[in-house]
Formats: structure tokens, sequence, C-alpha cells
């Protein structure tokens, strides 16, 4: 695993390189995936079923072929084991109360003349959430974006998921059933994210589209915004681990294993200050490996995309961390909460070595759906606000049009908007 000491020449030139981990080169494939969105818009089933069976090895004969029916869901929840069962109510109940907090409120102000301002809270309409379904099956991914729709008071929540060769991972039908799923399809990719936002005979068109997925998936989100909304632009996941101290170094090299297991293209960052911790995590991280399902996957992810960085001091650390503004966070210090206050860029931050990062990717409550490559400096968590939209309200007296009039028009007719101005002086009975 690649080992940094900020002290070295060359520091610089190894640090940039890690903040360009999010950086792909889409030029080729753009183009592809605006060719996908093209023919689904155009061609509606045919095109849907022509990707189908080149990437999930089935052929649809009809659009009803595309519908994962409710039954099918209730009968895979049904045949779960008691315990799987019982720890995905769990995590359901621990995510829809999290959420409930965020809800925020329709608001009015009353001022003193009688004007009424405001501000109106309503639900999306129609949400369409892609859930991903290639290398693995994610039931926590469709808890993750279903719930938050739920507690917005979304209408009508669509669900997209790829079916390799026709079949629809159990635990995944299980969780659509605790999640009351109506509309379910068997759609993958970025076929998906167009007949979500396109709509097909079978589909209404959605007004949001939320979930990950792979490249294909990424840019097909960024070139359906505007037609709809979408959550956020997401890569590969990472994580960044900044230890300050003497801590549990199986703990460590266990967790930057967690998301080199999901992906070649994940990253895997520690950021310390204890130099001995360094190469003892490193070697850790090694041995690990060799026990791991996932070798493969996690052995590209650790030695292309994985990283150990060597601080000088903690405020260095913090400093180089904040740069990477990481997907996940896990800080690892003796009082953590004091560090809390100089994090500027996390997407989802892991205070203390007793809360591993996959506790948060399963059953904590905070949202899973982060921003990734370093898009925590702009973007926030998937929440309940990713499926509302704000209306403003205002009510003016006679008084308040009275009081207020004469400036308002002073700035329309500054603008050499004068319609805008004769609408104020109308009203208070002026010429100009």
């Amino acid at each position: 695993m690649l080992i940094l000491n900020s002290k070295d020449s060359n520091f610089k030139i190894g640090f940039a390189e890690i903040l360009q981990r999010a950086k792909l080169d889409i030029t080729n494939l753009e183009p592809k995936v605006k060719e996908i969105l093209d023919s689904v818009k155009n061609s509606g089933f045919l095109a849907i079923k022509e990707q189908i069976s080149k990437f999930d090895l089935w052929n649809p004969t009809c659009e009803n072929d595309f519908i994962i029916p409710t039954l099918s869901m209730k009968e895979a929840y049904e045949n779960l084991d008691s315990t799987l069962k019982e720890a995905l109510h769990v995590a359901y109940n621990r995510i829809y109360n999290f959420h409930s907090k965020q809800m925020p409120k329709t608001w009015l102000t009353f001022e003193d003349n009688g004007n009424i301002l405001g501000q109106k809270v309503s639900p999306i309409q129609k949400a369409g959430l892609y859930i991903p379904g290639g290398k693995a099956a994610y039931p926590s991914s469709l808890l993750m974006n279903a719930i938050p729709a739920i507690v917005a008071g979304v209408e009508d929540i669509i669900v997209c998921t790829p079916a390799p060769e026709n079949k629809v991972n159990p635990l995944l039908l299980a969780a659509m059933h605790i999640c009351n799923i109506k509309h379910a399809y068997k759609i993958g990719g970025a076929t998906a994210i167009a007949t979500m936002a396109y709509g097909a005979n079978f589909l209404d068109k959605v007004d949001v589209i939320t979930g990950p997925g792979n490249i294909y998936v990424a840019i097909a989100k960024k070139l359906v915004f505007g037609e709809v909304n979408i959550d956020m632009i997401a890569g590969p996941s990472e994580i960044g681990i900044l230890a300050d101290g003497e801590f549990n170094t199986e703990y460590v090299a266990l967790d930057l294993l967690s998301q080199a297991e999901h992906d070649e293209m994940a990253s895997s960052i520690l950021v310390t200050t204890n130099e001995p911790l360094a190469h003892e995590v490193s070697k850790l991280i090694e041995s690990n490996l060799q026990n791991l399902p996932k070798k493969h996957i996690a052995e590209q992810s650790i030695n292309n995309r994985g990283a150990i960085i060597i601080a000088q001091n903690l405020k260095e650390a913090i400093s180089l961390m904040n740069e990477i503004a990481p997907e996940h966070l896990e800080i690892l210090a003796e009082n953590p909460l004091e560090i809390l206050s100089e994090i500027k860029h996390a997407g989802a931050i892991f205070l203390g070595e007793n809360t591993p990062e996959p506790i948060g990717d399963y059953i904590a409550g905070p949202n899973h759906t982060l921003p990734t490559g370093g898009s925590a400096r702009f973007f926030s968590p998937l929440s309940v606000e990713n499926f509302l939209k704000k209306s403003s309200i205002i009510s003016f007296s006679h008084q308040g049009i009275l009081e207020l009039g004469d400036k308002c028009a002073i700035l329309a007719k500054n603008e050499g908007l004068d319609a805008h101005k004769n609408a104020i002086l109308a009203r208070l009975h002026k010429k100009d």
C-alpha cells in the first residue's frame, strides 16, 4: 500500500494524485450514454429491450415483463430467515426515525401591518430510485433511498434495478416489501435513468432520481439533470481515517478494507500522525487481504487507489483530510468531539474506534448515500429534503402595499421595467 510522508520532497505530487481520485475521462463514454438516453426517449420499449438483452442477458417480450410483482416481494419477505428479517426491521426503524427529524415544516410570519410571508413545504409527486444490482445486490441502498421519500410523503415511489438473467435478489425484494414499494422494474444502468427521466408507456416520468450506480449511471444522471432533479453524481465508494495517537491497528486495517472490497475504483486513505501505526496498518492490510472473499477487488483498490499519509502533527493531518473531503470519515483520537469542529468537508463522520464505517452503511440511521470524490465540499448526504420542494408565500395587506410600494416602484423604474412599476403604482392610485 502506498505510504506518503508529508515531509518528503515528492509528497505534493503524490497527494495531488489522491485529490484527483474521482477524475475519470468520460469523453468517450458520454456520447455512448447519450445514445442510450436518446434511443429510450425515442423508441421506448424496443430500446429498453435491446439494452436488457445486451447487458442483463434476458429477452423481455412485452412491457409487463419489466414489472416486479408485489407478490414476489411479499413472498421473498415471508421466506426470510427470522434473524435477517429482524435486522431489516431494526434498520428500517432506525433510518425512519433519523430521517423523521429532518422533516422541515411549512411556516408563516405575520407582520404588524397585516402582511404574511412564509414557506410552503410540499413533497415531490413522483420519485425514481435507482438501486444497483451488478456486482452485488444492495437492499440497504433501497432502504436508504426509499425511507426518506416515504418520510417526505412522496405519492409515487418507483424503483428500477438490474435483473441479470431475469433474476432479482430475494433480499432486495424483501426490502421492497418492507418499504411498501408498489412500482418496481427490472431495468438497469443508463437505460433505467432514461426510462425514469423521460417516461414510457408503462412508467410515468419522475420528478427526481436518486441512488448510486456505475459510471454509466452517473453520466446518465448528469445528462438528464434539468429534465428531472437528481440527488448527486456519485462515484466509487471511499473512506478516510484520521488517526492521532495509539489505536487498535486491526480496526484501522479492517475499516480501510471495508471500502476496498466495494469496487476496484474505491479509495481507502489513512492520515495519521503515528508513523509506527502507519506501517503496522499496511502490514495488516496485506495479511487480511489474503482471507477476503473479494480479494481480487479489494487488492486492486488498495494497490491502485489506497494510501497511508504520515502527517507531522494533528493540525496538518486535519488540513490534509479537509482537502481530501472524503465520503466517509472516521476520527480516531482521544477526544474526537474536540476535532469535529475542525472538520470542514465530509459526507458522514464517524467518531471513535467503536464506530466503524459499516455501522453507518446499514443500521445507524443516517443516510449512506453520500457525496464522493471530494464533492462533500458542496454536496450533502441524501435526505428528506431531496424529496421535497419549497414554495414562497407572500400576502400583502392594503397597509403593507402603501408602506413599501413607493420603494418597490423606484427599484423597478431603475431597472427599466415600466410594467413592473405601473403594477405597483396602480395599487397606490398613483402615476409616475
